[in-house]
């Protein structure tokens, strides 16, 4: 045999083993793809529209975290069927809350050295009306029942509430006039009556009353406050200690929240209470696990958060009065939201 003979197998045989791997490579995609596709046992998702407007039936809006090309998109379900296929809108956010035909949807712009963030306000059919850039890492969202209020809050330092080593950096935006107060923190805070300034305080979980009262989390030498914030008097003052991420109740009566719980490990500290504004008495949910959520009042009397799942969260419910026992509303889904 010739040395081009030589070559010319050689070239063969390398060809041959290339094509060979490039079949076997694309079969496994294939394989790959049909899981995503159809993740065993998780939900079917579809494409379709997903709109804010009020319908014949309730919705129930999240974050769909099922394996597959429509993992992280904002996706709909009938609120009765919450197991039931998805709509998926093509629009992707880390964080999400709707009401009144306006949604707040946070999301991460990935970068060739880093991550950056956007807070983006969206319209009745998820199409965007403004941005602005997020501070650091999303973590909660809310919109108030007119649709005029928009909050976030993200981590500028730290990625997690359970420890002190953390910064945090809340907004809240008037969908009206884009007017923008990107940090709540110089509002003037009156804490046990009096006038109160310290350089250590931060503040997260927004909850709207109405387009001026709203409700959050203040944080400040070691304690955690519920505070009730004036967005014209540009006011924070404290109602109750221990609360975190606060959710208003639709009738305005009541806060669910999480409460770092005596004796429970640093690691995972928090329950899920309800708190009268009334009477400032305290009512502790049927669920025992520990919350790291802000909880979402599907009616008056249910709550709804999120827990650690197989594909990163589960909705459950629980009573909001103490009774009762929690359940799993939905898999592989975070930040809900009704559209009523």
């Amino acid at each position: 045999m010739t040395h081009t003979s030589r070559l010319a197998v050689l070239l063969a045989a390398v060809l041959l083993l290339g094509a060979v791997g490039a079949v076997a490579v694309l079969r496994a995609a294939d394989r790959s793809g049909s899981r995503d596709r159809q993740q065993a046992g998780g939900p079917a998702v579809h494409a379709g529209s997903v709109s804010l407007r009020p319908g014949a039936d309730r919705r129930l809006l999240v974050r769909n975290l099922a394996w597959g090309p429509h993992r992280d998109e904002i996706a709909s379900v009938p609120a009765g069927r919450p197991q039931g296929p998805r709509t998926a809108s093509g629009v992707k956010c880390l964080r999400f809350h709707a009401a009144a035909g306006t949604a707040i949807c946070l999301q991460a712009e990935h970068g060739a050295l880093e991550d950056t963030y956007r807070a983006v306000v969206l319209d009745a059919h998820l199409h965007e009306l403004h941005r602005f850039p997020a501070a650091g890492i999303p973590t909660r969202a809310r919109v108030s029942p007119s649709g005029h209020r928009v909050a976030w809050t993200v981590f500028v330092s730290g990625d997690s509430y359970a420890g002190t080593n953390f910064s945090t950096r809340t907004a809240i935006v008037d969908t009206r006039t884009w007017a923008i107060d990107d940090n709540l923190e110089r509002y003037a805070v009156v804490k046990d009556g009096r006038p109160y300034h310290a350089s250590d305080i931060n503040v997260w979980g927004v909850t709207f009353a109405d387009d001026t009262r709203f409700y959050a989390t203040l944080a400040t030498g070691g304690r955690t406050y519920l505070v009730r914030g004036d967005a014209a008097a540009r006011t924070l003052t404290t109602l109750h200690r221990n609360v975190e991420c606060p959710s208003l109740s639709p009738d305005g009566t009541r806060i669910a929240y999480k409460k770092r719980a005596p004796g429970a490990s640093p690691d995972a500290p928090w329950r899920l209470y309800v708190l009268d504004l009334r009477t400032m008495a305290e009512t502790a949910t049927a669920e025992h696990r520990n919350i790291d959520d802000q909880a979402l009042w599907a009616d008056d009397a249910t709550l709804v958060y999120a827990l650690p799942g197989d594909y990163g969260s589960d909705l459950w419910t629980v009573p909001a009065n103490g009774s009762g026992a929690a359940r799993r509303l939905m898999t592989s889904a975070v930040a809900p939201a009704y559209v009523r």
